[in-house]
């Protein structure tokens, strides 16, 4: 049996490259797209402010707002108590 040469055809298809060309293309289309929704979200986040800032700003609010209501709850009690008999 004569030994054969394992040739490789080095020829590339039009269809071959026809199929980069369209897989590149989807890429960038894909990368483009993906970069206009992380903008969109980054504008959103820094639209509204952080919630822990919220938060914290809610809590010490309730704090000043509960010792109004202490101050207020005594001097109701210290009127009460004067206009007894």
């Amino acid at each position: 049996m004569p030994d054969k040469a394992v040739s490789v055809d080095r020829t590339v298809t039009l269809s071959l490259v026809f199929a980069v060309i369209i897989q590149t293309t989807g890429a960038l289309l894909w990368a483009g797209s993906a970069e206009a929704r992380i903008e969109a979200l980054e504008a959103q986040h820094n639209f509204h402010p952080p919630v822990s800032e919220r938060l914290a700003r809610i809590e010490e609010q309730m704090i000043m707002t509960r010792q109004s209501l202490v101050r207020i709850e005594t001097r109701i009690e210290t009127r009460s108590k004067d206009s007894e008999p």
